[in-house]
This record gives C-alpha cells, structure tokens and sequence, in this order.
C-alpha cells in the first residue's frame, strides 16, 4: 500500500472519529422513529435539517421522500454518486435498546438508519473538504428500498438526466454478520436478483370426509413445493444458482371443509438473467402441469418485474477494496468468493452508472452469535459508521 495513501486513510478516519458521536445520535433519532416505503416523512426531515448549513444544491422528490444533495468541488474532476437508502421493515422490534422502535411493528431491521447517519456524515466531511474535493459529490437519500423500488423512482425523477453526468456510483450494507470495521465486496454480482410469485391453485369444494366428491387443493399444493425444490436442484446449473422459496401457504376456514383454493407466495432469487429466467419459466411450467394432472388450475402470478441482480463494476469494485485498505488495513478487507442470495435496488442504479457496493462490518462488540439483518433482535456496532463515514468521504475524494 502507498505510504501517502495509507496517511491521507489515517486522516479521513480520524477526521470520521471526530463527526462519530454526531452520526450516532441521527441514527438513534431514525431508529426510534422508523418510516416504511416511499413517504417517509420524519426521515426526509431529519435528513434536511442534517444538511442544513453545507451550502449544498438539496432538491426533493415528488412521488417519494427523496433528498439529493449535489456539493461543488475545487476543481474539475469526476462526478461521485454516494448513496443511502432510508426505509424501515413492516416488523416488531425486541432488541430493548433505549432508542428501540416507538412505532408499533416497524422496525430499522437493516441498517438504513445507520447508512443515513454514515452518509449525512460524509456530507459534512466533503464539505468541510471542498478545496480538495476534484469534481462534485452527489449524496442520494432514498426512500423504498425495501420493496417498491426507490431506486428505479428517483432514476425515473431524473437522478442522472437532472444533476449531469455522473462518472461513478457507491453504496454501502450494514451486516452485523461480519466483524466491526471491516470491508467486504467482489467484483461481478455481489447480490441475487429478486422476484415474487403467487400460485393460485384452484380446485373444487367439498365435505372432508368426502374428498372424490371434491377436488382438493391442498395436497396438490404441498406436491407443487416439492416439485419446484427438485426443479430449481436437477434443471439449474449448479454454478449458476438460484433459491426458490416457499415462504406462505394459505388454504381452508375450517377443519371439516375442503376448500375451493390453496394460495403459495414466495420468491425466486437468481445470480444472473439466465438463471433468473430458468427458475421462473419452471415454476410456472411446474405449477401449471403439476395441477393439471390433479384436474385442478394452477395460476401463477408475479408482483411484476422485481430487482435484477446487483452487479458490481470490476474496476469500481477492485478501487473501493484498495480504498477501504488504506482507511483500515488490508488484513481487514475481505474479498468474497460468492454473492449473497439478498437484493437490492441499487442494481438499478449500477445498470446506468459504473460502480460498486460494499458491506461494512458491524457486529455489536461481545457477541457470539450477532443477529442477521432482518431480525427481530437485530444490533449494530455504531462505532462501525466511522468508517462507512471515511470510506464514502474517501471514494468521493479519491
């Protein structure tokens, strides 16, 4: 690693340090009052007020809660997109933090209030850099990462047509899976694709006790689940994967009533176009004809086009892992052999504009077995957000 490099990565951290505490309180001020999908009004709030002062060009979205903020650098130079997602999940929250959720079944349960409080923190550094800064820094706060797809909105608002060209793009993931201040990515697709289905199987009704009076739902249901698992296992390459997941079966009002209907809802997860395309052509070849040869119907149905797989550009990818090494080390820079069957939105963006994602350890301080994103009793280490702090500040910068 290049001495000078190592140096300046010293600087930005401790300068990251110095803004911790501040970031800190955002965070548990998002925390404790979490927002789901596109309006989030509290968080677009805490966001403005955050930015207030930076002397930054801060416009907001008209169908979401989105802030873009563009900062001017000292001198020509390329055009960075930082970008954090907002939103909260439709879920509980046990943790029994001071700050926990106050709203009831809404829950910060991936880390977004953390990624806000990281990047309203880099704004603040960059700005207080502004003579070292070559070209501009785009900060993206975005609502509706998880689910209706932000991203493909503020995109569809103009984001790149409306601020110039934009050169190149970051984000970066919160996990409490992996150790705290460390820095994880690869180059290619870093995360699945994802697609959710409904399968209506309808048959007819009947008495319980008298089922070849009726055609029953149910079992041709449960033959449909295992149809699909061997499906995905015997006509999927194995090195270009995908997960079909059952998450939800719905059939019946009552014990002694066949019903007229089963109801399957899940999602299929996919690594690349190809794979993404044979899963869901088998699913609904294997539903249809599974049914069929129980003389019920099967229709499936899609909640339309979902995310496609977030896919990281070489270049961009190899650049923020040489980055983040001389922020924090290159013994704490990992670079993951496979992608993670999780989505994000921010492949839409990654399919306009080179770029990358990373994942930022945060696994809370003295604790065997952290809690997965998504999880109820999920925690971080707000210590982390230092150095997803300098390591925006630093990809801007760089």
């Amino acid at each position: 690693m290049d001495g000078g490099a190592r140096a300046v990565g010293q600087t930005l951290m401790t300068e990251a340090q110095a803004l911790l505490d501040d970031a800190v309180t955002l965070r548990r001020r998002l925390h404790a009052k979490p927002e789901l999908g596109l309006e989030l009004p509290r968080t677009q709030e805490a966001v403005l007020e955050t930015l207030d002062g930076l002397d930054l060009d801060v416009s907001t979205g008209a169908a979401l809660s989105s802030v873009v903020a563009v900062l001017g650098g000292g001198r020509a130079g390329p055009t960075t997109l930082l970008r954090a997602d907002m939103d909260a999940l439709p879920m509980p929250e046990d943790t029994g933090l001071d700050f926990a959720s106050t709203v009831d079944g809404v829950m910060h349960a991936c880390g977004h209030d953390a990624h806000v409080a990281m990047l309203a923190g880099a704004a603040r550094l960059l700005a207080a850099r502004r003579d070292d800064l070559a070209g501009r820094v785009v900060f993206m706060f975005q609502p509706g990462e998880e689910g209706p797809g932000g991203a493909r909105i503020m995109l569809e608002e103009g984001l790149v047509d409306r601020h110039g060209p934009i050169d190149r793009a970051f984000a970066i993931h919160v996990t409490p899976l992996a150790p705290s201040g460390w820095i994880a990515s690869r180059s290619g697709t870093l995360l699945a694709s994802a697609d959710e289905f409904r399968v209506t199987i309808t048959g007819r009704g009947g008495h319980a006790s008298m089922p070849h009076d009726a055609v029953d739902p149910v079992p041709v249901a449960c033959e449909v689940v295992t149809a699909i698992q061997a499906m995905v296992t015997r006509q999927l390459p194995a090195f270009d994967p995908a997960v079909v997941t059952v998450a939800s079966i719905r059939a019946g009002t009552t014990a002694n009533v066949i019903p007229e209907a089963a109801v399957l809802e899940g999602t299929v997860r996919a690594v690349s176009a190809a794979s993404r395309a044979l899963a869901l052509g088998g699913l609904r070849r294997v539903a249809e004809n599974v049914a069929a040869a129980h003389l019920c119907h099967a229709d499936v149905a899609s909640a339309g086009p979902g995310y496609p797989p977030t896919v990281n550009e070489a270049g961009a990818a190899d650049h923020a892992l040489a980055v983040a090494g001389s922020l924090i080390g290159e013994d704490r820079v990992v670079r993951m052999p496979t992608p993670v069957m999780g989505a994000e939105d921010w492949s839409f963006v990654l399919q306009r504009i080179p770029g990358s994602m990373v994942f930022l350890g945060a696994a809370p301080r003295g604790v065997a077995n952290p809690e997965p994103n998504h999880s109820n009793r999920m925690v971080i280490d707000e210590g982390a957000m230092a150095t997803g702090i300098a390591l925006h500040a630093a990809i801007a910068l760089s």
